[in-house]
C-alpha cells in the first residue's frame, strides 16, 4: 500500500469511527470541541472602537462541524454556549454567566452553533464538499453570513436597549464586521486547508454523492 493510501485510508478509520460513536462517546468529543473553543477564546484583541474583541473563537466553530458533523458540531458549539451561560469561565477572558450572552457578542456564540450546523452537514452528506475550493466557499458563507449575521443582530438590539445608541447599518458594520474581514478571511483559508487535509475522499456514511 502506497503512503496516499495509507493516509487516506486512516482519514477514512477515524471518521468512520466517529460516526459510529456511542452517544456518550459523541458527548465527550463535543465536550472536547467545546473546551478548545474556550481555549481559543482566550487569544484576544481589542479594538479601542469596538465592544468586540478579535478571538480565536471562529476557528474551533468552523472545525467543529467538520470534525463531529452536522448535529454533535452543533451540539459541541451548544455545549460551549450553555455551560459558558451557566457559568464555565471560558468566554473570552475567562468570562461566564448568562449576561455574556446578552452582551455585545452574544450573537456571534449562537451564530457558532449555526455555522457548525451548516458545515458538518455538508461535510456529511457530501463528499465533492470535502475539497478545498467548495469546502473554503462553505466556510466563507458560515462566517461571513451564519456567524456575522446574528453577531450583528444582537450587537445592534445592545448599542441600542443598553447603551442607549443606536447605531446606523454603516456604523455597525464598522465596528462588528469591517475590522475582522481580514483576519476571519485567514482564518477561514486555515480552516478549509485542515479541513481538506483531515477529511476522507470517500464515503464513510450516509453520503448522498457517495
Amino acid at each position: 500500500m502506497t503512503l496516499g493510501a495509507r493516509i487516506e485510508q486512516t482519514r477514512l478509520n477515524v471518521f468512520k469511527w466517529r460516526y459510529s460513536l456511542s452517544i456518550p462517546g459523541k458527548l465527550g468529543l463535543a465536550l472536547g470541541i467545546a473546551a478548545l473553543t474556550g481555549l481559543l477564546a482566550q487569544a484576544k484583541f481589542f479594538l479601542p472602537f469596538s465592544p468586540v474583541p478579535f478571538t480565536g473563537q471562529t476557528f474551533a466553530a468552523l472545525l467543529a462541524g467538520v470534525m463531529l458533523g452536522a448535529w454533535w458540531g452543533g451540539v459541541s458549539m451548544a455545549v460551549y454556549a450553555g455551560l459558558g451561560a451557566a457559568g464555565v469561565p471560558w468566554f473570552q477572558g475567562l468570562a461566564g454567566g448568562g449576561a455574556y450572552l446578552a452582551g455585545p457578542t452574544g450573537g456571534y456564540i449562537i451564530g457558532f452553533i449555526l455555522a457548525a450546523l451548516f458545515l458538518g452537514y455538508f461535510t456529511d452528506r457530501f463528499v465533492k464538499a470535502r475539497r478545498f475550493l467548495p469546502m473554503l466557499g462553505l466556510m466563507l458563507f458560515a462566517s461571513f453570513v451564519l456567524i456575522y449575521g446574528p453577531g450583528l443582530l444582537q450587537l445592534n438590539f445592545w448599542l441600542s436597549l443598553v447603551k442607549g445608541e443606536p447605531a446606523s447599518f454603516g456604523h455597525l458594520l464598522m465596528i462588528g464586521a469591517v475590522p475582522f474581514l481580514i483576519g476571519d478571511a485567514l482564518k477561514v483559508v486555515a480552516a478549509a486547508l485542515i479541513a481538506r487535509a483531515v477529511t476522507p475522499r470517500t464515503a464513510f456514511g450516509k453520503e448522498i454523492d457517495r
